[in-house]
Parts: structure tokens; C-alpha cells; sequence
């Protein structure tokens, strides 16, 4: 085994026996060297879900958060009293205050915890802003550059401002990993609110890898018109992508739409599902 990839917080679940779905994502990821996770879901599924699926959170070496909202950063109080100390790599601004706005309806929906409160338990946070490689040829993206026309932030989304006014949250703490395998790279998505071909493209750009062998996690398609569709597809064939682990965000509609177009190089990343190359 190079890498294997286990979904241990999804919507839903693709095993039958003791496992269950939350919106929100977290994935564990093991490597020859070393084990680490990826989010922590909203915390009711990953502590069950990794003793259901034998994945041992306390032999990670490190947790890194794709950005700061609860579905991906409310397990923490759970992980960190099995394992601790503990690094977490993140960017600096994923303890915005942040709000979703819809129909008359105002939900908080940033990190459940201060900073402060997750040091004293602790958590040894490592902020970054650029493309860093954490460890070898695993790659965080650091903030990405939105170059697409079609892909866009969600107009719901807003952030309190240090004079405490409201605005859209841009989202620059959407980060996402890859890993470089012999297969090619493979590339980790929280929700890519930053648009996954932004995402794609930046990793390409950085490694300076040709290819990406597969790619998992929350797409952010689930809002996509048939156009954004159609140059996501474009680039998966562009980079040869021969698996799309599409989970959390990309909803199940765009999800059916991307197994039609896809065949077998789709698969639904659900809790339990894997990943192993």
C-alpha cells in the first residue's frame, strides 16, 4: 500500500453495519510513513465512525482543516481528547465569524470552538497562507487564485468584519491537499468553495505535475449550472483523472449527472468508502 483514503465523516454511508452520515466531511489518510486527518466532520460521526471502520485517531500525526466552518472543524473537541498534542495546519483566518443568510433564516456557521479553548486542549495550530509542502510530497494548497469565470462564492454565505459588519465571505481559507503518488497526484477537497478547476489547475501549476490520477471530497458542484459541469469534466479529461471520489457538497443530482458522464471513474465518497493506490 502507497496511500489509502478512508471517508470517515459524509452525508451519507456505502457500508451496512455501525456507521453513520452527518453533513460535513472527514477523511483519514494513511501513508507508508505516517497516518493523518483530513476535517473532522461536525464531531457526532468521527469518533463513532473510526471505531466502526478500525481507524485508530490516535496514531495521527497531524490534522489539517480545509477551512473554517463547523461541518469540517466540529469533531476537534472529540479528536483532541484522544489524541493530543496535536499540529493542525490551517490558514490563519478559519475563525471568522461566519454567517449563512436564506430565506429569512441567520445560522452561525464558523468553527464551534475558540482558538483559545482548542490550544488549552492542545491543539498547536500551524497558519500558512502559500503552497506549502507539509510534509513530504504532500502538498497543501494555500490560498487559491479564482481565475474562472463559472465558478462563484455562494451569495448566502457572510463574514463579520472587524467593525462588525456583514459581507460576502470570499472564502479564502479554502484550502485543499495533494498527495504525489506513483500514479500521479491524488487531491483532497474540504468544499472547494474556491472552485474545484481553480483548485486543480493551482496544483498543477505548483507541483508541476502533468497529471492527477483521482480526486475526493466535497466538489461544491452542487450549485452548478450544465455549464460549470462541462469544464469541470473538461479538465477532469485535460488531466487524465481516472477517479472522482465526489461526496458532501456536490449533491446528489450533479452527482447522477457526473456518473453518467464519468462511468466507472466516478464513485460516491461516502463514510466507509476507499481509496487505495
Amino acid at each position: 500500500m502507497e496511500l489509502k483514503i478512508t471517508i470517515l465523516a459524509e452525508n451519507s454511508v456505502v457500508v451496512p453495519f455501525d456507521v453513520i452520515g452527518e453533513h460535513g466531511f472527514s477523511a483519514f489518510v494513511e501513508t507508508d510513513d505516517f497516518n493523518f486527518l483530513f476535517d473532522t466532520g461536525q464531531g457526532r460521526a468521527l469518533v463513532n465512525n473510526s471505531i466502526a471502520l478500525r481507524k485508530d485517531l490516535s496514531s495521527i500525526k497531524f490534522l489539517y482543516l480545509s477551512h473554517g466552518h463547523y461541518d469540517h472543524t466540529g469533531g476537534m473537541v472529540d479528536l483532541l481528547k484522544i489524541k493530543s498534542p496535536l499540529d493542525v495546519y490551517s490558514h490563519p483566518n478559519i475563525f471568522s465569524e461566519r454567517y449563512w443568510f436564506k430565506d429569512g433564516i441567520k445560522k452561525y456557521i464558523g468553527v464551534p470552538f475558540s482558538r483559545e479553548y482548542l490550544e488549552s486542549l492542545g491543539s498547536n495550530f500551524i497558519f500558512h497562507k502559500e503552497f506549502k509542502e507539509i510534509d513530504t510530497n504532500i502538498f497543501s494548497s494555500g490560498v487559491v487564485d479564482r481565475n474562472t469565470t463559472f465558478e462563484k462564492i455562494d451569495k448566502e454565505m457572510k463574514v463579520k468584519t472587524q467593525t462588525g459588519e456583514l459581507v460576502q465571505d470570499q472564502i479564502w481559507d479554502d484550502y485543499s491537499l495533494a498527495i504525489k503518488t506513483s500514479k500521479g497526484l491524488v487531491v483532497i477537497l474540504g468544499c472547494a468553495h474556491a472552485g474545484i478547476v481553480n483548485i486543480l489547475n493551482h496544483f498543477i501549476e505548483k507541483t508541476k505535475e502533468k497529471e492527477i490520477y483521482a480526486v475526493l471530497g466535497g466538489t461544491h458542484l452542487g450549485f452548478a449550472n450544465d455549464e460549470q459541469i462541462d469544464e469541470t469534466i473538461k479538465v477532469l479529461d485535460k488531466y487524465n483523472i481516472q477517479k472522482l471520489g465526489a461526496s458532501h457538497c456536490t449533491g446528489l443530482s450533479v452527482s447522477a449527472k457526473l456518473f453518467n458522464r464519468l462511468g466507472d471513474r466516478f464513485f460516491f465518497a461516502s463514510v466507509g468508502a476507499v481509496l487505495e493506490i
